[in-house]
């Protein structure tokens, strides 16, 4: 896994000793006002007290596979089992997320940061078990009533991709104008990302969910979420709770990319 990352506060002050701004600052300066119209704003405050109720209960009922995956983690591993790493919040604001470990410790050493790959050799086997069931994303339960999260919102980011996603991507800064989240429109519906062109489909999904954001939407990200975990997938879930979809969310793109893989799919078959 990565190596260990120091807290906000210790990285602000050592950058203050640099000649050029800090990198957090620079974050929180460029990150736009979030445009959210008054209901969302309402919203977003009061459905603080009901994510802190809920993950209060969440932790109680998972604390038995807490234990589980833990004991999983030592013994098949080599490391920590909470795994520590810097992420990019609402407002651009930078906080620790926690995580379940779920790659080879220190595995960043050599390489330094970088996306997940398809059979990525970093990740452990149980690593693998966790990331496809989602319970290393347990920790993050912390991170809700800690503020730094809600249930739902765009995934956050980490602060080393970050600075060179803004200047690739327009709009990019958009997706902080809410608190990212442990689930979302794009993680329902999408892989991890792995390149710039995957993060860029992504951010039409959380551009999508700022501009829509509200009780409804997160009611029926959740359901779709849980109904995930139970195995049952998007193309089912989504149109049961009328989630919006790739058709809605990107559009002409959308239909261009399956154009697209239509004729390969066809000259390959011929």
């Amino acid at each position: 896994m990565a190596t260990r990352l120091k807290s906000p506060r210790t990285i602000q002050r050592k950058n203050t000793h640099k000649e050029n701004r800090p990198f957090q600052a620079r974050i929180i300066e460029t990150a736009p006002a979030p445009r959210l119209t008054r209901g969302q704003r309402i919203y977003a405050r009061s459905r603080r007290v009901l994510e802190v109720l809920a993950a209060l209960v969440l932790l109680v009922l998972t604390a038995p596979l807490w234990a589980l995956t833990a004991l999983g983690i030592k013994l098949t591993s080599r490391g920590p089992v909470i795994y520590t790493q810097m992420r990019i919040g609402r407002r651009g604001r930078p906080f620790v997320i926690l995580k379940l470990r779920t790659m080879m410790d220190n595995c960043e050493s050599l390489t330094g940061p970088r996306w997940c790959m398809p059979d990525d050799p970093r990740i452990t086997w149980f690593g693998w078990f966790l990331r496809k069931s989602h319970l290393d994303e347990l920790p993050q339960l912390i991170n809700v009533l800690r503020g730094d999260m809600s249930l739902v919102g765009p995934r956050p980011e980490r602060p080393e991709f970050v600075a060179e996603l803004e200047q690739e991507l327009p709009g990019y800064q958009g997706r902080h104008a809410v608190l990212p989240g442990i689930t979302g429109l794009a993680q329902v519906q999408l892989p991890p990302d792995t390149d710039i062109d995957t993060v860029r489909r992504k951010l039409r999904y959380d551009l999508h969910y700022v501009r829509n954001f509200g009780f409804l939407m997160d009611l029926k990200l959740l359901a779709c979420t849980v109904l995930r975990a139970l195995g049952i997938p998007f193309a089912i879930a989504g149109r049961l709770l009328f989630v919006p979809g790739a058709t809605t969310v990107e559009g002409p793109a959308h239909r261009t990319q399956s154009n697209a893989e239509m004729q390969t799919e066809e000259r390959l078959a011929a």
